[in-house]
């Protein structure tokens, strides 16, 4: 007698079962293969970026072009219009400097400008002194600049004509 055939699913399993093992193994191999690849070209490739580094850390400066001269126009300087006793100055402590604003304005009293006012900016951080001129009153501002050998002089900026009392120019004591 012949022996009974086995189910038809029976004769599937083992080539499924053989079918996912040998797809773990493929993926297996796969991640080892790669981490030995990584480990083979990670030497190489360390060493390469480093030459490249210090080849670029040690390399000589490059040289820049010189630019043009630039041709300077020279502007007429403005001359003072009024005399300093017509002068009115408001002295602003930026500095924060306790009495720097009324021994500045006793300085400037004593030069023979008008002191208009003193109190404190706004601000208490400048780094150094600024004269600001009305529109107009250039010459004065430099004028006054050069009196108190202040280097930086310009227009009211950001201050309305209004907060010097009646003067033309404003002083801002910085701590320089």
């Amino acid at each position: 007698m012949d022996a009974p055939l086995p189910a038809p699913d029976a004769l599937i399993r083992p080539w499924r079962t053989a079918t996912l093992v040998a797809s773990l193994v493929a993926a297996i191999e796969l991640v080892l293969l790669i981490g030995a690849a990584l480990l083979l070209l990670a030497k190489p490739l360390a060493h390469a970026m480093q030459h490249h580094a210090q080849a670029a850390a040690f390399k000589p400066a490059v040289k820049k072009a010189v630019p043009a001269p630039v041709k300077r126009v020279h502007h007429a300087v403005a001359k003072p219009k009024l005399a300093r006793s017509a002068t009115g100055v408001f002295v602003f402590n930026g500095n924060g400097v306790s009495g720097a604003a009324s021994a500045a304005a006793a300085r400037l009293s004593g030069l023979g400008y008008r002191v208009r006012g003193k109190t404190n900016a706004k601000r208490q951080d400048y780094a150094t002194s600024v004269v600001m001129y009305a529109p107009g009153f250039e010459g004065e501002g430099r004028r006054l600049a050069r009196d108190l050998h202040v280097k930086v002089v310009g227009p009211l900026d950001g201050m309305k004509r209004a907060a010097l009392h009646g003067g033309q120019l404003a002083v801002v004591l910085g701590a320089a």
